[in-house]
């Protein structure tokens, strides 16, 4: 079985014969199927009328668990955004009522992000509607090889953890 990566790396090896192309062939793929499981993320959320950056947040929130709240500091380091990129996405994901300021009542200058019940059902929807297609993207794949196919990348990511 054969795909469009394979094509590439025949033409690589054709005009660079000396270089070892086993990274192209295995990242080639990885950036493929990133962009494919994107689009499948934003087809997944888009039912449930939220985009990939709130899916981030509102999932932050929901996984917190308890009284799913978490501090602004926290939902940064959660989601790898900037400070001022954090405070507009509350602020937006406020306005569509998926979240509220609350004070923190560990800190008088604090606030905490709790997750209304609106945004916990759409995050759950959406959520349900990822697993569903991500399972579909993994049906061809023995359950053997999806148990390895998890240690390999998890050992691939490992350096970046």
């Amino acid at each position: 079985m054969r795909d469009e990566v394979d094509e590439l790396v025949d033409a690589w090896n054709r005009e660079r014969s000396d270089l070892d192309l086993t990274p192209v062939e295995v990242f080639s793929r990885i950036s493929r199927l990133s962009r494919l499981l994107d689009l499948a993320r934003r087809k997944a959320f888009s039912q449930y009328g939220i985009e990939l950056w709130e899916f981030d947040v509102l999932a932050a929130l929901r996984r917190a668990g308890g009284g799913y709240e978490l501090s602004p500091g926290k939902l940064i380091r959660e989601t790898l955004v900037t400070s001022g990129t954090m405070t507009n996405r509350i602020d937006r994901l406020t306005a569509r009522g998926f979240v509220e300021r609350l004070p923190d009542p560990h800190d008088r200058r604090g606030v905490l992000v709790k997750l209304t019940l609106e945004g916990r059902a759409a995050v759950d929807g959406a959520f349900e509607a990822l697993v569903d297609a991500e399972r579909e993207l993994l049906a061809e794949l023995p359950t053997g090889d999806r148990t390895q196919l998890v240690e390999l990348l998890r050992r691939l990511m490992t350096p970046f953890a």
